[in-house]
């Protein structure tokens, strides 16, 4: 019973520069804890970034914690808007 579940818990970033990568707010969000996954929204008709990300750390504790030291970080010119992301719901409209 001694063993360690890991959570996963996603972190919404608006309010990001249009020019951020990936890999650059992978590095950023490093600094505070284990990042498992970055996912840059984009238009579907444009494919140009839409200025929200979602960065998935290891555990809740990180995410957390990124949460209260990014928020309002600026990164590439922007103060950021970091806070944990909502559960996703099943939306099958347009």
């Amino acid at each position: 019973m001694g063993r360690k579940i890991k959570v996963n818990k996603k972190i919404y970033v608006a309010n990001l520069s249009f020019e951020a990568s990936e890999p650059e707010l992978k590095a950023l969000f490093s600094n505070v804890g284990d990042v498992m996954s970055v996912n840059i929204v984009k238009d579907r008709q444009t494919g140009q970034a839409r200025g929200v990300a979602f960065v998935e750390m290891s555990t809740q504790w990180e995410a957390r914690r990124a949460v209260s030291m990014l928020n309002r970080t600026d990164f590439m010119g922007e103060n950021l808007l970091v806070k944990e992301a909502r559960e996703s719901r099943d939306f099958r409209g347009r």
